[in-house]
This record gives structure tokens, C-alpha cells and sequence, in this order.
């Protein structure tokens, strides 16, 4: 059963960054929008993301459940020594999710409206930026169990540059998926070019920085390209979504925005289980060399048990409702024209 929950874990943190990453991505995009074009970015947002915001942080909840029920030891590690990052991240998805709705849903239309604009975009910056952050600091260790001082313990242990540009790639990964998604919202051909270039750039973006990941890494002695290059799995995870690149690209060009998508999320896929592969099953990596692991530090077997079982029965309830309700608000009309 430990793999059942192991495999829940996996795909709850893959499905919050693709889905929960284009929400994010969208304020991202709005962000480093010409002002031509803010206008005409927010009301896709609205059509795209307003219905299901909320239910895409289910699958941040499960995984943070996971963690709390099935791996205690894991769970009160990162939260104690990555609090600082967690709550940042935390205050970001209040902080954006707040000012989605009264920017939209607000009766008065008045100076206000900049200030949710605000809000909402660079909440929609900082929370990826520090969800890549803590999920390099797990595996970079950097996490001292031993420091002395509030500085080494609470603060170095994620704020480094190998954590930071990790952070910075979770950033354009989410750009990307956005302008991936939004590009088949509108017919207006003018919006999906518009679009459709930012997704290249931002493709080319995210590569680049993903070299940049590996350069740091190399450059503070984690031995990540090393792992890599050793696991024939992890190879073929990158090399997969390598080649992936070259159809994603002739989709966009002719607008098949249903093949652009999967193919979108197939990279990230791919990336998530190449990393998540080659440090099963290590999932927390200290300064020392120690490690916390999905095996030897679950909860009793019991309770694996019973946790596998709640989440195979609770996905058979759950996601067809989920799925519906994408579905449904998916055939409500596009936008033709945001002026």
C-alpha cells in the first residue's frame, strides 16, 4: 500500500503544478503584459480559470494530507525548518485568491481595482517562486538540523542560489502552461498569436533556465547532472520531453490547442518524475548527509493502509465530479473580442 500513497503523492504535486500552475501563470502573463494588452489578458483569465480556481488547490491539500497522515516525521521537518517559505507561499495563495474575486465580483468599480490588480499579479509571481524554492531546499541539503543560530537554521536552509533559480524555474513553467492554456480560449486571431509567441518565448525561457538549474547545481557541488546522467529513467524522462518540444511547437503553429496542451503537460511530467525518480526514495536530504524516506519513515503500516485505501475510494467520488465540472464550463462561449 506504501505505493499507492507514494504514487498519490507523486501525481497531487504534479497536477497542482500543471493546473494550479496555469492559474498562477495567468497573473504571471498580466504581470509582463503591454498595457495594450492587460485588458484583454484579464477577461481570459476570468473565462479560463475562474470557475475552477479554487478546486485546483484540492490536489495542494491532498498532498500536504499525505504528508501529514502517512509521513509524520517529513511533515513537521519541512514545516519547522521551512516555515518561513511556507507561509510565504501560503500568504500568496490568500492573497491572490482574494483579489481574483473582489476584482471581478466587486459591485464598485473604482480605485480599488488597481490595488486587487496588484495584488493578484504579484501574488501570482512570489507563490511559484517560493513553491520551487521549497522544493529545491528538500532535496539540495541545505536543511541543518543541528544549526545553533535562528539565520542558519530557519533562513539558509532555503534561501540560496541553487534554491532561487529553481524557484525562478517553477516561475516560467507556470508562464508557459498558462499561455499554453489561454491560447484556445478566444477565437480572435490577433489574441492567439499574441499568445502563441509568448508561449514559444517562454518555452525557450523555461529551457534556458532549466540549464541555468543545473549550472548552479553544478556549481555548489550538488551532484544533480550526475544523478541524472546515471539513472538510464531519468534520461529517458528528459529525452521524452526534449522531443516533445519539436511537436509542441508545430501544434502551436497550427493552433491545436488540445494537442499543444497535453504535450505541455507531458514535459512537466516528464521533468517532475525524472527529478522525483532519481531520489526515491529519499525525499528530504540534509546538510549532514541523512536523509528522511517515503520507506523507512512512514507512518505505521496501519495507517499506510488505511490512508491508501481513503484515497482510492475518495478519487472514485471525487475526480469524476472534478472532471464535470472542467468539462462543463468548458463548452460555455468563448470570448470572441476583450477590448
Amino acid at each position: 500500500m506504501i505505493y499507492v500513497v507514494i504514487v498519490f503523492l507523486y501525481l497531487s504535486i504534479l497536477l497542482y503544478l500543471i493546473l494550479g500552475g496555469a492559474d498562477f501563470g495567468a497573473g504571471i502573463i498580466e504581470l509582463f503584459s503591454s498595457s495594450k494588452h492587460k485588458n484583454k489578458t484579464r477577461l481570459l483569465t476570468y473565462q479560463a480559470i475562474g470557475p475552477v480556481w479554487e478546486a485546483n488547490h484540492m490536489w495542494l491539500i491532498i498532498a500536504i494530507v499525505i504528508l501529514f497522515v502517512g509521513f509524520p516525521e517529513i511533515y513537521s521537518t519541512l514545516s519547522t525548518f521551512l516555515h518561513i517559505p511556507l507561509l510565504i507561499m501560503l500568504f500568496g495563495i490568500v492573497a491572490r485568491g482574494t483579489a481574483f474575486i473582489f476584482r471581478h465580483y466587486d459591485a464598485v468599480k473604482d480605485q480599488m481595482q488597481s490595488v486587487y490588480n496588484f495584488i493578484f499579479v504579484y501574488s501570482s509571481f512570489i507563490t511559484p517562486l517560493f513553491l520551487g524554492i521549497i522544493a529545491a531546499s528538500v532535496i539540495s541539503g541545505s536543511i541543518d538540523t543541528s544549526a545553533d543560530t535562528f539565520i542558519s537554521a530557519y533562513i539558509f536552509s532555503w534561501l540560496g542560489w541553487f534554491q532561487v533559480s529553481v524557484g525562478l524555474f517553477t516561475v516560467l513553467i507556470c508562464g508557459f502552461l498558462a499561455t499554453v492554456f489561454l491560447v484556445g480560449e478566444t477565437k480572435d486571431g490577433y489574441i492567439q498569436k499574441i499568445f502563441t509567441r509568448k508561449a514559444m518565448i517562454l518555452n525557450m525561457l523555461t529551457v534556458l533556465s532549466g540549464g541555468i538549474v543545473f549550472l548552479v547545481a553544478e556549481i555548489q557541488g550538488l551532484p544533480l547532472i550526475r544523478q541524472m546522467l546515471s539513472s538510464y529513467f531519468a534520461l529517458t524522462c528528459l529525452l521524452l520531453a526534449s522531443i516533445s518540444l519539436y511537436f509542441m511547437w508545430k501544434f502551436l503553429k497550427t493552433a491545436k490547442k488540445n494537442m499543444v496542451r497535453l504535450l505541455a503537460g507531458f514535459q512537466v511530467s516528464m521533468i517532475l518524475l525524472a527529478v522525483f525518480q532519481i531520489h526515491l526514495p529519499d525525499f528530504v536530504i540534509f546538510s549532514d548527509g541523512q536523509t528522511l524516506s517515503l520507506f523507512n519513515h512512514a507512518a505505521h503500516a496501519s495507517t499506510i493502509q488505511a490512508l491508501a485505501w481513503a484515497l482510492m475510494l475518495g478519487s472514485v467520488f471525487i475526480l469524476p465530479a472534478l472532471f464535470y465540472l472542467m468539462w462543463s464550463f468548458q463548452r460555455s462561449p468563448h470570448i470572441p473580442h476583450a477590448e
